[in-house]
């Protein structure tokens, strides 16, 4: 994996997710379902000799285990391993290391559209008042709502890329561009508190030791601690958000629920931004799409909006 790693000329959080892809990957390699939730914590992939893919038997089993990977995960991220571990395959391919694709014949899966809905601001306020939230994880949360910056890209930040005085960090973007995100005041009083003296390394630690074979570039060398990983962060988005996400549901429910993602916290925040009469330009710049057509989805009003639109043109109102 490192090899084609290094081969592939691509950007380190590009790499961390090419990583973590593969090694999801790995357990089926091996004839085995990938663990997920709880149980992929923490879990040690299969060794794997490369010439285990050329095993006839391979591809049907392959197969079967992709298909049940597909029920239990999104479209997107089913599609994006495959995507990676193809391209891995095919690159072994031409090292002659193997000499068949084991993944040929499984089909990537549709994605549904995204009708992803911002959340209200009573929401975000609802999570601003959390308790029992740890200082990494507020400062997290705060980063990316007031930048509306990719959560990937957050967790790929090192202590050397903030400008801290000037409220913005350097990052490196889809397709490995140079570019700038920039914060406000809540995440820049909070900055100082996570850092806490160190000078180099991730911003955003595990909060424990990085485990043996840990690439050198996640580990702080003042802690030893690892750098955060998205799966690990969305994870404790989700479970912080879930009674806030479904306020009706009974304790013996609570299990079972689903909280706030954290592309849906990106979402409101640039839809927020939209809301409040942030211009076509600057939501461009705010969110580093390419073209306005990828931004439509976040400029959609959400529910408060359109009520407050409605109601400040209410005749009757204006006669008041």
């Amino acid at each position: 994996m490192d090899r084609y790693l290094t081969a592939a000329g691509i950007t380190k959080g590009s790499a961390r997710v090419y990583r973590i892809s593969l090694t999801n990957w790995a357990w089926m390699l091996a004839g085995t379902p990938t663990p997920i939730g709880p149980a992929r914590r923490g879990a040690r992939p299969p060794a794997l000799a490369l010439a285990a893919l050329d095993d006839p038997g391979l591809p049907e089993v392959l197969a079967e285990l992709a298909a049940a990977r597909a029920d239990e995960m999104d479209a997107d991220t089913v599609n994006r391993e495959l995507s990676v571990v193809r391209k891995a395959i095919g690159w072994w391919l031409r090292q002659g290391w193997i000499s068949v694709d084991p993944t040929f014949g499984i089909e990537r899966r549709p994605s549904p559209p995204d009708k992803t809905k911002a959340l209200s601001l009573a929401q975000v306020a609802a999570v601003w008042r959390l308790e029992d939230v740890s200082l990494r994880d507020k400062t997290l949360w705060r980063l990316l709502y007031e930048s509306a910056a990719r959560a990937e890209e957050a967790l790929c930040l090192n202590i050397e890329d903030l400008f801290t005085a000037d409220k913005r960090g350097k990052i490196k973007a889809k397709g490995g561009a140079i570019e700038w995100i920039h914060w406000q005041s809540g995440a820049a009083q909070l900055l100082p508190r996570l850092i806490s003296g160190r000078t180099e390394g991730p911003l955003f630690l595990t909060g424990r030791r990085a485990p043996d074979g840990t690439p050198s570039l996640d580990v702080c060398l003042a802690t030893g601690r690892a750098r955060l990983s998205y799966r690990r962060a969305e994870e404790i988005f989700e479970e912080s958000t879930r009674l806030l996400a479904n306020p009706l549901a009974r304790p013996e429910q609570w299990a079972d629920l689903q909280g706030w993602t954290l592309h849906r916290w990106r979402h409101s925040s640039l839809t927020h931004d939209a809301e409040g009469g942030t211009s076509t330009p600057m939501l461009l710049a705010r969110s580093r799409h390419a073209s306005v057509r990828s931004l439509e989805r976040y400029a959609r009003p959400g529910v408060d909006s359109v009520a407050r639109h409605v109601a400040s043109r209410d005749p009757a109102a204006r006669r008041r």
